[in-house]
Order: C-alpha cells, then sequence, then structure tokens
C-alpha cells in the first residue's frame, strides 16, 4: 500500500507541470493567433474554476491561474454561449451592444465578426502549436541524446514463432510490408505492433534473393522498458540485429522531429481506425490517470537506473520524449470533430462555409451537449483502462476486504 501511494504521490508531481505546460502552449496558441488578428480577449486562463492568482495587462486581457490546474482556455470578447459560436440573431444582438458600447469601428476587433478564415485559423492555432511544440521536443532529444536505430535485418528468429513458421530467417533484411518500405527495424516494429490479426506480407532479401512470406502477427503483451508501461501489440517473434546511436544535425533533428510527429499521428489515425472496423476493443486507450502513471514511472526509472549527474539527464531527456508524445496527443485530440474541440469549432466553420450562415443556436447547443457527453464518455473509458492496467480494481478490493 505504501508502494502504492509513493508511485501515485511521484505521477502527481511529475504530471501536473507537464500537461499544465502542454495546455499553457496549447492556449497560447489561441492567443497569439488571436492577437494577429488584432482581436480582442478578455481572459487567458491555466486550470479552471476560481482564480488563485490574476492579473490585467494594458490591452485589458485577464491573466489567471485557476484551482483546477489541468485545463485551460482563452475567452475572447463577445462569447456569449457555451460553444463561442454565435448565431445570426445572436451577432446582431452581439453587434448593437458593442456598437452601443465602444462605437461601430470596434465591431472588427471581436472574434464573432472576424473572417471565417481568420476564425478557423484561430482554432486551428491551438493544436497546431502543440504540434510544433513536440517537433521542437523530439528535434531537442535526437539533436543532444541521438535516436536508437538498426537497419530493417532480422537478427534472430524466436523458436516457435509466427516469424519462424513463416520462412524468416535472422539475416534476411525486410525491404517492405504490404508494399511499404521498411528503413528502419523500427518501423518494422511498428507496422507489426499496430497490426496483430492481419495477414502482412514480407518482401525479403536473403543474401542477394528477393522472396516473399505471409506472417500475421499475434497479440501479446509487451512490455516497455523505457516506460514501464505494459501494452498489447502484435507480435511475430523475431528481433533486430546491432543497431546505433544515431546523432543528427540541427537541421536533420528539425526534420526528423518534424517526422516523428507525423509518424506518431498516423499511428494514432491506424489504430483508431482499427477500432472503428472491429479489429481493436480500444483497451490501449489511456487518460490522465495512465500519462501520470506513466510519467512518474519513467521519472522514478530514470532516477535509479543512473545515479547522480547521468540519472538527471537521462529524467531530463526521457521527460521532454514523453512531453513530445503527449504534445502530439493533445494537438491530435483537439482536432477530433467534437463540438466542444476545436474540431468542432472547424466542423461549425465548414458548415458556415458552405451555407453562408453560422450554425443555428439550438444545434449548436444540442451539439454541445451531445459532445461534453462524448468527451465524458471518453475520459470514463479512458480512465478504466488507466485503473485496469494499474490493477487499481484489486488494489482496492484489497483495501475493503
Amino acid at each position: 500500500m505504501i508502494e502504492f501511494f509513493k508511485q501515485l504521490g511521484i505521477a502527481v508531481l511529475a504530471f501536473i507541470p507537464l500537461i499544465t505546460l502542454l495546455v499553457g502552449i496549447h492556449e497560447l496558441g489561441h492567443f497569439f493567433a488571436g492577437k494577429l488578428f488584432r482581436t480582442r480577449i478578455d481572459v487567458f486562463s491555466i486550470g479552471f474554476g476560481r482564480a488563485i492568482a490574476k492579473r490585467t495587462d494594458r490591452s485589458g486581457v485577464e491573466w489567471r491561474i485557476g484551482w483546477i490546474p489541468i485545463g485551460g482556455y482563452v475567452r475572447f470578447a463577445g462569447d456569449s454561449n457555451d460553444a463561442s459560436l454565435p448565431d445570426g440573431q445572436d451577432l446582431d444582438h452581439l453587434r448593437d451592444q458593442i456598437v452601443a458600447k465602444f462605437g461601430p469601428e470596434a465591431v472588427g476587433e471581436f472574434h464573432a465578426f472576424k473572417p471565417l478564415w481568420q476564425r478557423a485559423f484561430i482554432a486551428l492555432a491551438g493544436p497546431l502549436a502543440n504540434f510544433v511544440l513536440a517537433a521542437a521536443l523530439f528535434a531537442t532529444v535526437l539533436g543532444v541524446w541521438g535516436e536508437p536505430t538498426s537497419p530493417p535485418v532480422v537478427g534472430a528468429v524466436f523458436q516457435g514463432s509466427v516469424a519462424e513458421a513463416a520462412g524468416i530467417r535472422a539475416g534476411d533484411r525486410i525491404v517492405s510490408i504490404d508494399g511499404r518500405r521498411m528503413d528502419s527495424f523500427t518501423e518494422v516494429q511498428r507496422e507489426i505492433n499496430l497490426h496483430a490479426g492481419d495477414p502482412l506480407v514480407f518482401a525479403l532479401n536473403r543474401q542477394g534473393q528477393n522472396l516473399s512470406v505471409v506472417a500475421t502477427p499475434r497479440r501479446e503483451q509487451i512490455f516497455n522498458e523505457d516506460t514501464r508501461v505494459t501494452a498489447k501489440m502484435g507480435r511475430i517473434g523475431m528481433s533486430s540485429g546491432p543497431g546505433e546511436l544515431k546523432h543528427y544535425s540541427p537541421p536533420q533533428a528539425v526534420v526528423r522531429g518534424t517526422e516523428m510527429v507525423g509518424e506518431t499521428i498516423s499511428s494514432t489515425l491506424t489504430y483508431l481506425g482499427r477500432i472503428f472496423t472491429g479489429r481493436e476493443n480500444g483497451d490501449q486507450i489511456s487518460g490522465v490517470i495512465g500519462m501520470a502513471s506513466t510519467t512518474g514511472k519513467v521519472a522514478e526509472s530514470s532516477l535509479n537506473a543512473a545515479p547522480g549527474v547521468l540519472g538527471w539527464i537521462t529524467l531530463l531527456m526521457m521527460m521532454i520524449q514523453i512531453a513530445a508524445f503527449l504534445s502530439t496527443g493533445l494537438g491530435f485530440a483537439n482536432l477530433l470533430p467534437i463540438p466542444i474541440l476545436d474540431g468542432g469549432h472547424l466542423m461549425f466553420y465548414a458548415y458556415e462555409a458552405v451555407a453562408r450562415r453560422p450554425v443555428s443556436a439550438r444545434v449548436q447547443e444540442a451539439s454541445f451537449k451531445v459532445g461534453l457527453a462524448l468527451v465524458l464518455g471518453l475520459m470514463l473509458f479512458a480512465a478504466k483502462n488507466d485503473l485496469m492496467n494499474l490493477q487499481a480494481f484489486k488494489f482496492l478490493g484489497g483495501l475493503f476486504s
């Protein structure tokens, strides 16, 4: 029990500053995009709920810190409903209020009256900020630490494995999988991990001879030594050959960091697609609890693995890499077409572009409620997965038995 609460404490202390930073960058994306188009902003908040600290700058923006530390928001002047998307009647009423209070020349400074493309860019700027931050963080790790890599060559095939049954041998070079070129063993692993139960065609080069085999990955539990997390993924039972630590120049690191953001998004889309087609059950979807747990485990294992300064450097590199993955995930999640998220705003703007009028207030209200229910449902589902992975139900059962 003591160990459980110790790990929980480490997770909270490590995770909250990290997620606060990522949410802050996301909201700054909206904020600076709004400022770029000279949009009036009332509030920039990190955290929700009652403010524990706040100040108002010369431009009239109230900067505040809420007592609930996870989350944040930017409130543009004139936002009058939950969806921040006034319909035609609201717009007329808002325009009259602005003219009466500030004069007709101030109407164009309000978010609701900005051109459609500017409002869409402001909505998109939050996720974009997360993607840019993720690329920069990946590039930092690559430039300072390097990237472990090995060619797509089979080092060993495990006895009784799918790979052995398919005819894959040690020394085979994997040229492609289902027609997708493989440039590293990491790419090979990613394809296999994401396609449990799918027959995959491996194009091989064996001592200059080209051949192809078919192997169907089995779903197995894989333990990640770095994050100390167990996940169910596809495996065929083979390992890579000797690898190396690849170093990058600053420009190369930026390019590779950007590629890693794209690879993370692509893997996420593949996994979600497999859920919708019934090939995955969604048990790998993780939420705040799982992310906090992973962060805490990485912090603890990094310091235990290497004492002194080296341990702290290792911890810093690992935390930067985790922050990059989380930032990518945060940006991607906010682009989902759910009304209360940025993707929902973009969906409404797309409708407005086609219909030449905003979505009605009644539809917005109903959509907002559905979106809120979807987000809360997804959060509960992710929390259930996290608690199952942490064996918390077993722990709680032990407390009350």
